[in-house]
């Protein structure tokens, strides 16, 4: 059970590090596996992403959304919740295993660290891509994003 765990981790943080070197067009998305075993209905994931400045420029609000890439699966879905101080957001994917993303919110926070969690509506593996980008007040410029993840589980 531990080397699943140990393995899982290393997958989500290769993922973000992959993800996060390509940096294409300021893109900040990472993917993984939850619950690969499908028995894990509570299954949590739990990062922080520190938005800062760039240059002179400081980070308004967190905008993000999920993709679930698995194959379709009645009454499984993937969720995204977003908190910061005393501000919270939840967006699911309402359509399980197609090409979109679910729609996007954002939590107004400034500069400083935004709670970004993943679950799923019940047992069973779900694959997933997070979207995930620190803006600055004009919605265009992109300010310094950066994540940690605490918990896979």
């Amino acid at each position: 059970m531990r080397s699943l765990f140990f393995v899982t981790m290393l997958r989500v943080f290769f993922s973000i590090a992959v993800l996060g070197i390509a940096k294409i067009g300021y893109a900040h998305d990472a993917g993984a596996t939850m619950d690969i075993n499908g028995n894990v209905a509570s299954f949590t994931g739990f990062a922080l992403v520190s938005c800062t400045n760039t240059g002179n420029i400081p980070t308004d609000h967190l905008v993000a959304s999920i993709r679930d890439t698995s194959p379709p699966q009645d009454n499984l879905l993937v969720n995204l919740q977003i908190i910061k101080g005393n501000r919270a957001i939840n967006t699911t994917d309402p359509v399980s295993g197609d090409a979109n993303f679910s729609p996007e919110v954002q939590v107004q926070g400034g500069n400083g660290s935004y709670l970004l969690l993943v679950n799923k509506t019940g047992a069973g593996a779900r694959s997933f891509i997070v979207s995930y980008h620190c803006m600055a007040a004009d919605g265009i410029t992109h300010t310094d994003t950066d994540i940690l993840v605490y918990q896979f589980e």
